[in-house]
């Protein structure tokens, strides 16, 4: 049995993207560790980051900025709701949105839900590969969309086709080299059909994944 435990990302300086995602607001759902490995392009995930209000959507974009995040797409009303998408200083993609058009009260920097979105060549393949590891599925659309139940983490795990998270996010489907993410897990170590790689997590890094989440 497979439970998802936890999201570490590789990055060349631990120290500054610790910084980053502490002003962002995501440090109670990530872990970041020192990684040289090459990779150039789409690194094939995005974090995507739900919120209340738009007001609260740019208050993260906003803090995004400040701390060093480039914009990959402009915050804008949508007929799904608002939202844009930033690009970390350690190139990491995040998708920062909300179901509502309207503000209801005062913008604050709150998080209300974390995802991590895996682009994968094909996501029923990658579904029964997972299901046969032990995951259970809380959402499955066919080949467009399946969200795992995760209750071992604060951060929801989802499948979603590359090409299409790619264009969603605003860059080039087309990278090579490593993902620079390893996915924690409390039972194995894997690597997925599209090399995502899973380790079993430390203690330290549980610990974190189930924080409470920050306001």
């Amino acid at each position: 049995m497979t439970s998802f435990t936890s999201v570490t990302l590789e990055v060349p300086d631990p120290t500054a993207a610790d910084a980053f995602y502490n002003a962002f607001g995501l440090d109670p759902y990530v872990n970041v560790r020192a990684s040289d490995a090459p990779t150039t392009g789409f690194r094939g995930f995005a974090l995507s980051l739900v919120a209340s209000q738009p007001g609260n959507v740019d208050a993260l974009i906003g803090a995004a900025l400040d701390a060093g995040a480039t914009t990959l797409k402009p915050a804008t009303k949508g007929f799904w709701g608002y939202g844009g998408v930033v690009r970390a200083p350690d190139g990491t993609i995040c998708k920062i949105a909300s179901s509502t058009k309207k503000d209801t009260g005062p913008a604050a920097r709150h998080v209300d839900q974390v995802a991590l979105l895996l682009g994968v060549a094909d996501v029923k393949a990658s579904k029964r590969f997972y299901v046969e590891r032990g995951l259970a599925v809380a959402k499955s659309f066919g080949g467009k969309y399946v969200e795992f139940d995760t209750p071992s983490s604060a951060v929801t795990l989802a499948l979603y086709p590359r090409r299409a998270l790619a264009k969603d996010s605003g860059v080039s489907q087309e990278g090579v080299g490593s993902h620079r993410i390893v996915i924690g897990s409390d039972a194995r170590s894997f690597t997925d059909p599209d090399g995502f790689v899973w380790e079993v997590a430390s203690g330290l890094d549980a610990r974190r994944a189930n924080r409470p989440t920050a306001s």
